[in-house]
């Protein structure tokens, strides 16, 4: 913070220093103990002034009051608020770092949800006087990266460094600000990774196991789950990766799919044995407890971490086999290092190599008794990762464990779970391409709270809320102030506030918003500074400007509501810079200041002519976007239409009424020996006896995932009797037929023998 001109022979007080002439004076004190920068003293009385105390320790803070102020006692008690002095001996260092992105694709939306948090967090800190750092890394090995090189006739290193130059690029775009970025291809790296695996090796948690792969005979390479596809065991869905199913959600192992594929030759993978390396993570388990309770995490990922304690945790598997793309474990042949071990490991090297361009002390910030905070910022699908192996291997190398991760949710759009694997997702350069970054930087920030709830990229919301907020609020103040004082007043402000209590009022709300962006509030933080926002424009409102421009003699009045509207203007922008920096740049560049926290009033101040800062969002832009995204974001979320059956001839009510349906729950369905198509199901209808139905719907369905469920049946429909058996109605199903047909099934409440009307 700018601080008023001290001379020498000033006297300076400490907090605990001004006690002791509380019976010759009389004050108030306010102390912000959480991230305040300043300590503000309200002098009501101060007639006489006393002598100058020597330097002392005091509290560590200083408030500085220069002899002007001893003067005049009363233009103490109208400008409070500008006797400040910076806590310059409780500045933070802090280190934080993004999850690395995996250099094997674009950077989309989905990314950006952590970057931008993680980047608002940063500038934050940055702007209240903290040593800050924030570094990152593109995730640079493993197998999906040596195929893809392969496929496009290039070497893996020339494949991870065009993807490194294009997230380069989408971050600078979206200004997420990093302090380095980096390649976890590095000579850092493979330091690090080296020296954390022998320390692990050395303190006796390497294990060595033999385990049977899948193994691509054409290839001849081991296959990871992803590169193995076939029908999900559970439910029978076709197209399937080797370790989940995303129509049911099971998860198996690869051995368990059914006819299986390489995804990389086509061929049938057959079993092989191979011996692997493994860090046995039970023998961190006491010491993972106690750092998960020390309050480094969310407490509904405390309360995750502490299910799969109870679970047992299990050996991590750290090597693959070759070929590989990625570092050759030390004195083990063909063996490399699982991409997992050192990914998270790119944050230690990223640093190192801002250490050594810098001149930083790497030790001051990773050695076990380091004194500066370390944050991870990363996403749910992660936190096994983070929340255990991650402790772990930093215990295994002797570095710290973080002071906190802090997990978030996915993004979805208009209510759509996005999907890297499936291509339902917005690329941030097709975003850049067609709208203004930090639209999205204050939608997400609007958005954001510190749990790990999904965002909902409401497209609808993301107009309104840009249009009504940044541009209707915020830049409106400038636009409808600054034009009077170009014109009339040749930029300048004037020398005093018309209403100081309105400034004052926005200058101290400046403590909850930091609290808002320390805790990661984001939402909370923006509806402050929006609230604030209302009241500068009721203000102009109230006063104007336009209609004191055409008045005779009001020149100083109109002079002096425009300086109130724009320095309420700079606050505000203060405030949100962390969220919105490319307009902040500007507001600095307008007014010629700086923008800080909590500042105080520009006045007698020359600023320069306004220029437009932020548009308004248009409709025709987003349809746009969604235009250049419409391939990936309909592939899955808007399926194709299948061609469909004509109407039927039209039948009466009293005929519709002869068909009695009902609800019917699924005791048992089972396969028929000899059957192609067919299905046995035991239904309840609520009848004393269950029901037997035979139902075309074996290629569909498997069995074990029908049981339970409810369904609708055609409970009159007269018995038939089939080669099987008795088949005592018939259930209800839509679809062209085999793999493509859909049982009904009803909302949960309805219950067994419920009559369908």
């Amino acid at each position: 913070m700018r601080q008023p001109p001290a001379k020498a022979s000033s006297p300076a007080y400490s907090p605990a220093d001004l006690l002791l002439i509380i019976d010759h004076s009389l004050f108030i004190i306010h102390y912000s103990l959480f991230g305040s920068d300043a300590i503000w003293v309200i002098f009501m009385e101060l007639p006489t002034p006393p002598a100058p105390l020597p330097e002392g320790e005091g509290s560590g803070e200083r408030v500085n009051i220069s002899p002007t102020l001893h003067h005049y006692p009363l233009f103490i008690v109208y400008y409070p608020l500008f006797i400040q002095t910076n806590m310059t001996n409780t500045r933070r260092k802090i280190l934080v770092t993004s999850a690395l992105p995996y250099a094997n694709g674009a950077i989309h939306l989905g990314h950006l949800v952590e970057y931008i948090q993680t980047d608002i967090w940063v500038r934050f800190q940055k702007l209240r006087g903290h040593e800050c750092y924030y570094v990152c890394a593109d995730d640079a090995h493993g197998t999906p990266i040596m195929l893809r090189a392969q496929q496009e006739g290039i070497t893996p290193e020339q494949l991870v460094a065009r993807v490194y130059q294009e997230h380069q690029a989408d971050f600078a775009e979206f200004a997420v600000g990093f302090d380095n970025y980096y390649s976890t291809h590095s000579p850092e790296n493979r330091h690090f990774a080296t020296h954390i695996y022998q320390g692990l090796k050395e303190k006796g948690y390497i294990l060595r196991r033999t385990i049977r792969q899948a193994y691509d005979p054409v290839k001849q390479m081991f296959l990871p789950d992803r590169f193995i596809r076939g029908e999900c065991p559970r439910c029978g869905a076709k197209d399937q990766y080797g370790d989940n199913c995303e129509a049911c959600g099971a998860t198996y192992s690869p051995t368990e799919l059914k006819n299986p594929v390489s995804a990389v030759s086509g061929a049938t993978p057959i079993e092989k044995e191979s011996e692997h390396l493994f860090v046995n993570l039970g023998d961190f388990e006491g010491m993972l407890k106690e750092w998960v309770s020390s309050g480094a995490l969310q407490h509904e990922v405390q309360h995750k971490l502490n299910e799969w304690f109870e679970a047992g945790l299990q050996a991590w598997d750290i090597s693959r086999d070759a070929p590989y793309f990625g570092f050759e474990i030390p004195n083990e042949s063909n063996k490399y290092f699982y991409v997992w071990l050192d990914a998270p490991i790119g944050y230690i090297a990223s640093f190192k190599n801002l250490c050594d361009k810098r001149g930083l002390d790497f030790d001051s910030f990773w050695q076990p008794n380091s004194q500066a905070e370390l944050y991870h910022f990363i996403g749910k699908d992660i936190m096994y990762f983070h929340t255990l192996f991650w402790p772990a291997m930093l215990t295994g190398g002797d570095f710290r464990k973080p002071t906190a991760v802090f997990i978030h949710g996915f993004l979805t759009v208009n209510g759509y779970k996005m999907s890297k694997s499936r291509g339902t997702f917005i690329n941030a350069r097709t975003y850049l391409n067609h709208l203004n970054p930090e639209y999205l930087r204050y939608y997400f920030a609007a958005k954001l709270g510190n749990g790990v709830e999904d965002v909902d990229l409401n497209l609808d919301d993301f107009i309104h809320r840009v249009n009504a907020d940044l541009v209707g609020k915020v830049v409106n103040i400038a636009s409808r102030c600054a034009g009077f004082v170009t014109k009339r007043f040749n930029g300048q402000l004037a020398a005093s506030l018309p209403n100081l209590p309105l400034y004052q009022e926005f200058i101290a709300k400046g403590d909850l918003i930091a609290e808002a962006y320390e805790t990661r509030e984001y939402s909370k933080a923006v509806r402050d500074i929006m609230a604030l926002a209302d009241l500068a424009n009721q203000y102009i409102d109230e006063y104007k400007p336009w209609v004191l421009a055409k008045q005779e003699g009001k020149d100083a009045e109109l002079q002096a509501v425009c300086t109130q509207g724009l320095n309420l203007f700079r606050v505000l922008t203060s405030y949100l810079s962390p969220i919105v920096p490319i307009l902040a740049q500007k507001a600095e560049d307008f007014l010629a200041a700086p923008l800080t926290w909590q500042p105080q009033p520009l006045l007698g101040h020359t600023i320069k002519p306004f220029q437009p800062m932020m548009l308004r969002v248009e409709k025709t832009q987003v349809e746009a976007l969604l235009e250049g995204s419409k391939e990936s974001l309909t592939k899955t979320a808007t399926p194709a239409k299948p061609a469909l059956d004509p109407v039927a001839a039209t039948i009466s009510y009293d005929d519709f009424a002869k068909i009695d349906l009902r609800i019917a729950r699924i005791v048992k369905a089972e396969h028929l020996e000899g059957a192609e198509k067919l299905l046995r199901l035991t239904l309840d209808i609520g009848e004393a006896q269950p029901r037997t139905v035979f139902a075309g719907i074996k290629e569909a369905y498997q069995p074990e995932t029908l049981e339970g469920r409810l369904t609708v049946m055609v409970a009159n429909l007269a018995p038939r009797k089939m080669r099987f058996g008795m088949s005592e109605g018939m259930v209800l199903a839509a679809g062209p037929g085999k793999q493509d047909i859909f049982i009904l099934r009803p909302d949960e409440g309805a219950q067994p023998g419920m009559r369908v009307k």
